[in-house]
Order: C-alpha cells, then sequence, then structure tokens
C-alpha cells in the first residue's frame, strides 16, 4: 500500500544489472524481526480468540459474533496481508511475484483492513445501543442488528476492495516493479472516506454519546441517594374529662428513604464497556489516522509525504489487528476464564 521502506535497498537500476544488493544494516534487521513478530503474534493472538467463541458454547450469541468477525477480519490480516507486505519491504518495494499474485494482495489489503475497521465500529455501536437502550435492544433484536452489521461490514469491504479490478485506476506496474493500492486520485477519496473517515465520524459520535449517557445516570445516581429523616416529635394539647388539658408528646421513629439499589450491577457493566469501547477507538485512531491522511495528502493537497513515513504509518495500521482483540478480552472476565481452561485443558 505505501511506496517507501523501512528496509535499505540497492536502486532500481541495480536490479537489472544483476549489481549487488545495498549490506545489510543492524537497524533492518532489528526492523524484520520485530515485523515478523507482529505478524505471528496478531495471527496466534486472533486464531486463540476465534477458538474461544467456538469451543465455549456461551460465546455463540451475540455480541461475540461481533468479536469473532473481527478477530477473523484480523486473522486474514496476519495471514494474507502482512506476510506478503513484509516481502515487499525486504525486496525495497519492488514487486517480483507477478501481476496475479500482486492483484491478490492489494485486494485483500483493502478487504481485510476495511473490515477491521468496519467490525469497530459495528462493535462501538452495539455497545452504544445496550447501554442507551438496553429495555428496547432486546437479545432478538441484537441478534438481527448485529447479523446486519456483519453482512454489511463485509459486503462494504469488498466494494471497495474490488472496484479496481474492473479500471478503476491501476494496482500494477510491472515497468517499475511496482504494486500497490490504485492511485488514481477519485478512487483514492472513496476508499479513504468508505474505509476509514466514515466509520471514525460513526464511532467518535457513538463515544461521545455513550459518554453523555454514562455522566447522565452517574448525576441521577448521586441525586437519588439516600436521604436518612430525622426523629419527629409531634405536641398536641388534648382535654380530658373534667375539662382539665394535658400536653400529649407524640414520638415518631426515625425513616430512611432511598432509591433500590437493583441497577448497581448493570452501572458496573456499562462502566467498563464503556472505558473498553473508548480504549478500543482510542488505539484504532491513533493507528490508522496517520496512514490516511498521508493517503489524502497526496490527491488533495499534491504533497508527497517521504516513502520511510508511508511505511511507518501502513505497519502502525497493521499493529491495530494485534491490538484489537488484546483490548476486548482484557476488559471481559469470561475470555479470561476461558482463556484459562483452554490451557488448562492443554496441559
Amino acid at each position: 500500500m505505501s511506496n517507501g521502506s523501512f528496509l535499505p535497498s540497492s536502486n532500481h537500476s541495480a536490479v537489472h544489472s544483476g549489481s549487488r544488493s545495498a549490506p545489510v544494516t543492524v537497524f533492518s534487521v532489528l526492523t524484520f524481526t520485530l515485523l515478523a513478530m507482529l505478524v505471528v503474534a496478531t495471527f496466534v493472538w486472533n486464531v486463540l480468540v476465534l477458538a474461544t467463541i467456538l469451543r465455549v458454547r456461551t460465546f455463540h450469541r451475540v455480541p461475540h459474533n461481533l468479536v469473532a468477525s473481527m478477530a477473523m477480519s484480523d486473522v486474514m490480516v496476519a495471514a494474507l496481508v502482512m506476510p506478503l507486505s513484509l516481502v515487499h519491504e525486504l525486496s525495497g518495494q519492488r514487486w517480483r511475484l507477478g501481476r496475479a499474485l500482486c492483484l491478490l494482495w492489494v485486494s485483500c489489503d483493502v478487504l481485510c483492513c476495511t473490515a477491521s475497521i468496519w467490525n469497530v465500529m459495528a462493535i462501538a455501536l452495539d455497545r452504544y445501543w445496550s447501554i442507551t437502550r438496553h429495555l428496547e435492544y432486546t437479545l432478538k433484536t441484537r441478534k438481527r442488528i448485529s447479523n446486519v452489521m456483519i453482512a454489511l461490514t463485509w459486503m462494504l469491504s469488498a466494494i471497495i476492495s474490488l472496484a479496481p479490478l474492473f479500471g478503476w485506476g491501476e494496482t500494477y506496474s510491472e515497468e517499475n516493479m511496482a504494486c500497490q493500492v490504485s492511485q488514481e486520485p477519485s478512487y483514492t477519496i472513496f476508499s479513504t472516506f468508505g474505509a476509514f473517515y466514515l466509520p471514525l465520524g460513526v464511532v467518535l459520535f457513538v463515544y461521545w454519546k455513550i459518554y453523555k449517557a454514562a455522566k447522565f445516570r452517574i448525576g441521577s445516581r448521586k441525586s437519588n441517594s439516600i436521604i436518612p429523616v430525622t426523629e419527629n416529635v409531634e405536641v398536641c394539647k388534648r382535654k380530658y374529662p373534667g375539662g382539665k388539658p394535658q400536653v400529649v408528646f407524640a414520638l415518631h421513629p426515625p425513616t430512611v428513604t432511598f432509591q433500590a439499589d437493583s441497577e448497581t450491577w448493570r452501572e458496573q457493566k456499562e462502566r467498563r464497556a464503556a472505558l473498553m469501547v473508548g480504549i478500543l477507538i482510542g488505539v484504532f485512531v491513533l493507528c490508522w489516522i496517520p496512514f490516511f491522511l498521508a493517503e489524502l495528502a497526496t490527491p488533495l493537497f499534491s504533497c508527497q509525504v517521504p516513502p520511510f513515513w508511508k511505511s511507518v504509518f501502513l505497519w502502525l495500521g497493521y499493529s491495530n489487528s494485534f491490538f484489537n482483540p488484546l483490548i476486548y478480552t482484557a476488559f471481559n472476565k469470561n475470555y479470561n476464564d476461558a482463556f484459562r481452561n483452554l490451557f488448562s485443558r492443554q496441559r
């Protein structure tokens, strides 16, 4: 997807003339090692999440189907996209694997990364509706809506990724040994807005609404706190037979008014869900926004981002596929217990 490279390599003419490549440096070896570890860790972690969802019967429902969709897209990023991207980096951004594999790689790149981003948006929407509309958002409704969101996620991702195959720009150049996402300005604007800026706007709006809802609940909670009522003494005068008035003191015991504490468990659950969504969105934005800003810089402002930084931004975006399952499972006690059971059975 990018034109730059972490790793030093010989220039284009040297490749055709058969001259030797640039020497391997400590920096290039370290970079390759770290990127290879990222690829393996991303694949293993997401496969672990998928295996847990498949093995545990209680996970065969929402919202775990959304998590499974996200983990599937991230597994595909790690298995189909990142390894060839690493080969691309090692060869100095020159593509030597032919046109067919180039088209397959670029299509999978756009498809899987876009699906991963849209799955984050789907999870954020599900959490928003479950927090703000928990009475109307029943299990049946939640299942139906989540299935629709999963279908739309993969359908829209396929449309964005397959558009260049029908003539919207060129991804492969045999003469320049180049393989990259179509640089046609109209496609760049369409793909970046469809793959990132639209879901970004949705998740930011959703988290703002979740924050407002949580703040409102906290305010309501404080206003409905326990209110003790002090002891009342009622003084009254009564006349008894004989005409002599007597003073009578009526003592009322203290009372306490309060609201039932049945919402405490739900509020704690909603607070953790809001925190998880906030961190998921924050990491998603930090990982992907540099890359998509750089992608828009060329067609809109004719600004060329240095190749090295385009590679940095690209792999920072890929790393979001590693952080997604890490963040989600860290805030879900059920996943932690399932992981422990899974490993204990293996032993």
